[in-house]
């Protein structure tokens, strides 16, 4: 997909940033990444469903906590961008600049990924105990909040204890860090459960806004989620996926994690944008009609 002609001032796997100073204009590629690699295929239509499904968590988790949208509206995009209109609509959002933390606040509702690994090498979840005979994919008795920091592109993020995030950001930030992640979750795995879709787990960013807590960047995506459907969710084994593990599998199976990815099969690059279109469609209850074509 042809990217517009303005460089952004920051750039991550998925997301082009451009400084407006009060504000960002946040921009969803098409992109995808997996194991810490952009890879060099791109999906279609993934940033306008990360983008639109994002604003739809926004509007109904208004009344737990503020995010940072400003707007969505080609009419409010700044001069310099009017050319882009065509290209930037239903993948961008104009937003507040926040004073980021610098903490991913990841949330866990069922045992899997490298939680699932370390507990069968040790019992614990990112250092916290578990009960004993807890399986693949099994339900924890309550959701974990499992932080850790932020890398940058091409680095791994780090799974760090929750004492170390008070260290990080103060005991009343950190507190509120975690209280925040918890709700979002709550009501979104309970919001996607009336719908048929296991959350099984999350990943979250705030910032603050005139000295705020706010949600930012997107919120209960496939691209920062695991979702499962729930006709299908069976403990004791992998389960099939909404989101990006569907391309994991995929390398798991054809690349050994040594020099570069493969480039994907269009067979997996259209499965894949099927299934997030799928993921929008089922918990928006909406038919997803693109603003434009890839």
């Amino acid at each position: 997909m042809a990217e517009i002609a303005l460089h952004p001032d920051s750039q991550g796997k998925v997301r082009d940033l451009y400084d407006l100073g009060d504000e960002l204009l946040i921009v969803a590629t098409d992109r995808i990444s997996a194991y810490d690699y952009i890879l060099e295929d791109e999906i279609p239509y993934k940033g306008e469903v990360l983008t639109r499904l994002s604003l739809f968590w926004f509007d109904l988790l208004s009344d737990i906590i503020p995010n940072h949208l400003i707007s969505t509206d080609v009419d409010d995009l700044p001069e310099r961008f009017a050319p882009h209109a065509d290209y930037l609509d239903g993948r961008f959002m104009l937003v507040h600049k926040a004073r980021m933390f610098p903490v991913e606040c990841i949330v866990r509702g069922y045992l899997a990924g490298s939680g699932l690994k370390e507990y069968e090498a040790s019992g614990t979840v990112c250092g916290i105990p578990q009960p004993a005979g807890l399986v693949n994919s099994s339900k924890f008795e309550h959701p974990l909040y499992t932080p850790s920091t932020k890398a940058a592109v091409g680095d791994h993020d780090q799974n760090v204890t929750y004492q170390s995030t008070e260290e990080l950001v103060g005991k009343a930030d950190a507190a509120a860090l975690r209280d925040a992640a918890l709700a979002v979750y709550e009501r979104g795995a309970a919001y996607a459960a009336e719908r048929g879709i296991i959350i099984a787990d999350t990943k979250l960013e705030f910032g603050t806004v005139d000295g705020t807590l706010t949600l930012c960047d997107e919120v209960l995506t496939p691209d920062s989620s695991r979702f499962w459907p729930a006709d299908e969710y069976e403990p004791g084994r992998s389960q099939a996926s909404f989101d990006k593990q569907f391309v994991r599998d995929w390398l798991d199976a054809n690349w050994d994690r040594s020099g570069k990815p493969p480039r994907l099969p269009d067979d997996i690059i259209e499965a894949t944008s099927r299934k997030y279109i799928q993921a929008f469609e089922i918990i928006t209850g909406t038919t997803f009609s693109p603003v434009r074509q890839p």
